[in-house]
């Protein structure tokens, strides 16, 4: 007998994992993402934010994903990383007893620091990976300011 771990948000693509979150938002479940943009999306990529003292690193797992299909914009502070897995066409005959990735839209919202600069942001997609460097603004030297008398 083989054990199969069932995770409701594999089942049947991501609807379970979709119903669940619409339940707990109406409910007003503590358990509810905190993210607005889980309830946008059919999936949410993995990410990983990284601090350097040039910029900041944000690398994000989109395996599947068409570079074409995937928009990064940044407006008022806020990064935004958007695109669509398209859904493959699949024939009952293909012999596939499970399936895990999901496809669809995907939506995810960063809020920058201060020290991050509006422009110079760069995005790189490599391997099923997107890269977005963000750089930091230089920052002010302090400086003496002579008192004049009056």
């Amino acid at each position: 007998m083989n054990l199969i771990r069932l995770e409701p948000r594999y089942f049947n693509g991501s609807y379970v994992g979709r119903l669940q979150r619409d339940l707990d938002r109406l409910f007003g479940s503590a358990a509810a993402p905190a993210d607005e943009s889980a309830a946008t999306s059919d999936w949410l990529p993995p990410v990983d934010i990284k601090e350097e003292p040039s910029g900041f690193v944000i690398h994000a797992d989109v395996p599947g994903v068409d570079p074409k299909d995937i928009e990064v914009t940044l407006e008022q502070g806020v990064l935004t990383i958007r695109g669509q897995r398209k859904t493959e066409t699949r024939e009952e005959n293909d012999g596939l007893r499970r399936v895990e990735r999901v496809s669809g839209q995907f939506f995810r919202r960063f809020s920058l620091p201060d020290t991050a600069a509006q422009d110079g942001v760069e995005a790189r997609y490599a391997n099923g990976v997107l890269e977005v460097r963000i750089p930091k603004q230089p920052q002010a030297e302090p400086r003496r300011i002579k008192v004049a008398a009056a």
